[in-house]
């Protein structure tokens, strides 16, 4: 693998490759075993990351050193000088320093992503490479008699399996994969010409209203101890459809 894969293959983990450049790694992520087993490799020590490295949140009296470094606080505590005798470029280099820690700060919450976000970008990237890859399904079936044992066998949980046939959502199957380095079911659906795959996987969702990503969208809701979430190139609305069926036809 060059170095260049091996960038874009961080960048794309991180969510921040162009799309451009996304469809070329996934197109090559298809055909490249060893670069698919690098890409989940790195996707799962991220995850591992995320969910186990430590977190030290900076001490309150931080924000007093740092305001008493700025230039504007020592010329407070400084003797007054004669009348007349100014130094314009410290009243500038005030501004200067309190737009870069600002510019700092602003970058770090705006910037960085949250905890579903990041979820929402994982998932995207999971849906890509399943459907690329041609590895969608694993046990087709809209039996949902077939599909649900078939995920108790291989999964340490077992979701609610429901076919939404008669609501125009047909269930085609179902498989298992992997999000925040966690085993989940994908239960797979379709719509028209649409695929909606929903991830379920132990746990509580964090609270959203729903994300749009590389022309999709994630929408995500909590029931019995599992969180459900779909991704699909289907429209806001028809996906809050189903995502109301999913819930048992209740507002997710």
């Amino acid at each position: 693998m060059i170095a260049d894969d091996w960038q874009m293959l961080h960048a794309y983990v991180d969510g921040e490759l162009d799309p451009a450049n996304a469809a070329a790694l996934e197109a090559r992520l298809a055909r490249d075993e060893c670069l698919r087993a690098r890409y989940e490799s790195l996707r799962d020590l991220s995850a591992t990351v995320r969910n186990e490295a430590d977190y030290h949140a900076a001490p309150p009296e931080l924000a007093t050193r740092i305001r008493g470094a700025l230039p504007d606080a020592n010329l407070a505590a400084a003797p007054r000088r004669p009348r007349g005798f100014r130094l314009p470029w410290l009243g500038q280099m005030a501004a200067l320093a309190t737009a870069v820690a600002l510019g700092f700060g602003i970058a770090f919450v705006v910037g960085t992503p949250g905890e579903g976000e990041l979820l929402a970008r994982e998932l995207v990237a999971n849906h890509v490479r399943a459907t690329l890859s041609e590895r969608l399904i694993e046990v087709a079936s809209s039996d949902q008699h077939t599909v649900k044992p078939w995920l108790s066998e291989h999964l340490p949980f077992s979701p609610r399996v429901a076919d939404f046939s008669g609501d125009g959502f047909p269930l085609a199957g179902a498989r298992r994969d992997y999000v925040d380095g966690k085993p989940a079911a994908v239960l797979v659906y379709k719509r028209r010409r649409h695929t909606i795959e929903l991830f379920v996987w132990p746990g509580v969702p964090p609270s959203t209203d729903g994300y749009e990503r590389d022309g999709f969208n994630v929408a995500q809701f909590g029931a019995g101890g599992l969180q459900y979430w779909a991704v699909s190139d289907l429209n806001r609305n028809e996906l809050r459809d189903f995502m109301r069926l999913a819930a048992g036809g209740k507002q997710p």
